[in-house]
């Protein structure tokens, strides 16, 4: 018996998924007209009024049956029983039935990576899967956010399924610079692009493009060779490329031992103070580095790194002289518990020990 009554169920449902919203709609405005000039055609019934009858045909189509308006006349009992009852019953299970199999469809749909979120504004791309390289990473960025404020877009073409489902969403393609994949994970309109392939040429595709799509976004690209690096800028100045330092790492904690764990926090978002960058406001008066560093320290508890004129350029100069000139739209790096607002800082006081 169960055997036969879930085949039926599933026969059932094989139906009614396919068809449209409007069959369905149309078939109960159809079976309602009906119901109720059926009961205006036998008289006597009270139902049958306009401001009754629609209260009558939706308590027996959903079952609830409150008991309070019910057909008088044998003909009236007949056609509930035998039209009202089955047909409005079937139409209300059959709506139900849409409902959960659109709810279901959009849930596999997000989770095997087939949804589209190209209304999606200022948030992070990250294009690559790499497992518990990647969920390191989703854990830095949201280690260094406030309050979690961009959405994570993955873009994939090795995973099936959203390996993070309660935290990023998920866009699956063939490629990494598939224009579909590149559209429904609305880069044109995302603050900042990660690419990490599965090799250099992958990653390199992939940075070209999204460079393409949104020559606006911030897009950080991680290579293991310079070659790879080199080319990238040269074709897309404004990315920001990291080339495989563990060489340079290896060598730093062999010859200071424990350096490692200075690296690691330095650049870890999710433990103890870390580094971070400001820029400083346009309208912010010239000052000194020294002055900066002891505000900075005595105010947030922060220890100024170093300064440049522009955010990708070779202009980077750490542990500056004191008197050196930190101007207006210079980037200023710091170690700190919390990333600090260029709001949060009185420029104007700073401004009063003018830079030489």
């Amino acid at each position: 018996m169960y055997v036969i009554f879930s085949g039926a169920a599933r026969r059932f449902y094989t139906r009614i998924s396919g068809l449209t919203w409007d069959t369905v709609l149309g078939m109960l405005v159809c079976h309602f007209a009906v119901s109720w000039g059926l009961m205006i055609l036998i008289g006597g019934e009270t139902i049958a009024s306009r401001d009754i009858f629609w209260y009558f045909y939706v308590t027996t189509a959903t079952t609830v049956g409150y008991g309070d308006y019910s057909p008088v006349t044998e003909t009236g009992r007949l056609v509930t029983t035998l039209w009202i009852m089955p047909g409005g019953i079937a139409l209300f299970t059959a709506i139900i039935a849409k409902f959960a199999q659109q709810i279901v469809d959009r849930w596999r749909r997000r989770l095997l990576g087939l949804a589209s979120y190209e209304n999606l504004t200022d948030h992070i791309v990250i294009l690559g899967w790499h497992g518990s390289r990647t969920h390191r990473m989703v854990d830095q960025i949201r280690g260094g956010q406030v309050n979690n404020k961009h959405e994570i877009v993955l873009c994939s073409r090795s995973t099936e399924e959203n390996p993070m489902p309660d935290r990023v969403r998920f866009v699956k393609g063939l490629t990494l610079n598939a224009p579909d994949l590149l559209h429904r994970a609305a880069v044109k309109n995302a603050n900042y692009i990660i690419a990490l392939g599965h090799d250099d040429d992958e990653t390199l595709a992939a940075v070209l493009g999204a460079a393409a799509v949104n020559s606006n976004a911030h897009i950080v690209a991680y290579f293991d060779q310079q070659s790879f690096a080199d080319l990238l800028k040269a074709h897309c100045p404004h990315a920001e490329c990291n080339v495989s330092l563990s060489i340079e790492l290896m060598v730093r904690s062999a010859q200071d031992p424990g350096s490692s764990r200075v690296q690691s926090q330095l650049l870890s978002t999710v433990k103890g103070p870390t580094q971070y960058s400001l820029q400083v406001p346009d309208d912010a008066k010239p000052v000194a580095y020294g002055a900066l560093f002891s505000a900075l320290k005595t105010s947030y508890d922060a220890t100024l790194i170093g300064v440049a004129e522009t955010a990708l350029g070779d202009d980077l100069v750490l542990n500056a002289p004191q008197e050196h000139r930190v101007d207006p739209g210079m980037i200023v790096y710091f170690m700190a518990p919390h990333r600090i607002d260029p709001s949060q800082i009185d420029w104007s006081a700073l401004g009063a020990t003018q830079a030489t």
